[in-house]
Formats: structure tokens, sequence, C-alpha cells
């Protein structure tokens, strides 16, 4: 009994020294490599992104949300950290978040040009199934990026899920100048959506007047009959622009004269 009541004792008084000393040396806590990895993404410090991945730390990790360090790098404007990432030759361009949107989607809904060229030339799918960069760059009214997406081969009347296309998107959220140039590049202004609604209807809907005025001239325009084409004038016969030869003495001889009075 007694044995065991100093046994007791003895454990009681290492959890109390235990607990003083976690008192007067709290523990220092350590953030997570993850954690250091996405906050040098969002606060654009390139330095402490390369010590993270220095480490050894896998450059294709995905967030919470299943988003890679693209995607933020690209929604909050990173460009630094965005560079480094691309010059990494095993960092993947086209990881899908859990809403399906790729990096290039959101450089294109932001206007990121440069890098999105950079996507592209590593790989980057223009034309993924679903949603598309081209819906996105659209919808920000982004010309040059539109310009960039339609040069590698874009799809302009791709259809979203619900068959929405990135003129119905441009129409609605973008500008005049989007507008005018899918249509100037051949997008279907008659296609409908999965509910009926062409680019005429989506740009009443986002009270996009400019694209509004736009639309309806260009259907106006192109609902026009064509001229009826007017016959032909028929043209003269070209008579020989070469003058008759000169009368010899010899033929004069031979036609008789003849006076006014004759």
């Amino acid at each position: 009994m007694m044995k065991t009541m100093k046994i007791l004792k003895s454990l009681l008084k290492t959890r109390a020294c235990g607990l003083v000393a976690a008192l007067m040396f709290p523990l220092v806590v350590l953030s997570a490599p993850i954690d250091d990895y996405f906050t040098a993404i969002k606060n654009d410090n390139d330095g402490a992104l390369v010590t993270v991945l220095f480490r050894g730390f896998d450059a294709n990790t995905l967030d919470s949300e299943g988003r890679h360090g693209l995607h933020i790098a690209m929604m909050e404007g990173s460009f630094k950290v965005a560079k480094t990432l691309l010059d990494l030759s095993g960092t993947k361009v086209d990881t899908r978040s859990k809403n399906d949107e790729t990096p290039l989607m959101i450089a294109a809904l932001k206007g990121h040009t440069a890098f999105a060229k950079r996507m592209i030339d590593k790989g980057a799918d223009v034309n993924k199934t679903g949603w598309t960069a081209l819906h996105y760059a659209a919808t920000g009214g982004h010309v040059e990026m539109i310009k960039l997406l339609l040069e590698n081969h874009a799809y302009i009347d791709t259809e979203s899920p619900n068959k929405t296309t990135p003129l119905m998107m441009a129409a609605q959220y973008g500008n005049a100048k989007s507008v005018k140039l899918l249509i100037d590049e051949g997008a279907d202004m008659a296609a409908k959506n999965a509910v009926g609604m062409t680019a005429l209807d989506f740009s009443r809907l986002g009270e996009n007047r400019e694209s509004f005025d736009l639309l309806t001239a260009e259907l106006a325009e192109f609902d026009k009959p064509a001229p009826v084409a007017q016959p032909a004038r028929p043209i003269a016969p070209v008579t020989s622009v070469v003058a008759p030869p000169a009368a010899t003495a010899e033929t004069a001889k031979k036609q008789p004269f003849k006076t006014r009075f004759d």
C-alpha cells in the first residue's frame, strides 16, 4: 500500500512540473509548410515561396478548395509568384479546382494576357469542356485576351453546360468592344442557350445599353435582304483603233472626183 502511494505521489509531482513548465515556457507553434506556401502566394512573396519549395514542398499542392497556386496567384495579382511557378518545369497549368476552373480561366477573367500566353505555351487547354477561358475573357470584356485565345484556336461559339456562348457573356457582362470583336470574328448572333435566350436577350438582362444597341444594329444589317443585281448594260463592240491607210495616188485616180454640188 505504501509503495502504491509513493508511485501516485511521484506521478502527480511529474504532472505538476509539466504543467508549470508549460505555463512558464509555452510551446512555439510552427506553421505547416502548406500554410507558408499559400501565404507566400497571397502576399506575392516569391522569396518565401522559393524557401518553401527548396525544402522539398510540392508546387502542385492544392488548397482546401482544390485550387493550384496559379489559381490564387492570378486571382490575387501575385505576378512575381506566378512567374516563379511558371518558370518551374513541373508546374501543372491545367489543374481544375472544385469549381472546374483552370488557372488559364482565372487569368482570362482578370485580363492577365501575358500570363495566359505563358500558360498556353506550357500546354494549357484552351478548349476544355464546360465553361472555358473564352467565356471568362468575354465576361471581363478583355479584347486582347479574346484575340489571344482566338489566335490559339479557341472555339468562338463554345457552349457552357447550359449552352451559353462567349458572345452571350460579353453581351451581358462585357462591353461593346468585346461584343464587336466576337461578331466580326464570326460568332453566331442567333444562337440560343438552354432556355432560349440569345445574345440580345443577355444584353437586355445585363442592362448593357451599348451592347444592346450594337447587337440590334448588327442583327438588322444581318437580316437585310440582299440587293437585287441589276443587269449589266451591253457593251458596244470595240472597233479597230488603227487609222485607215492614207489614200495613195493610184487609189485616188480610181475614185471619181465629186464636189459638194454633185
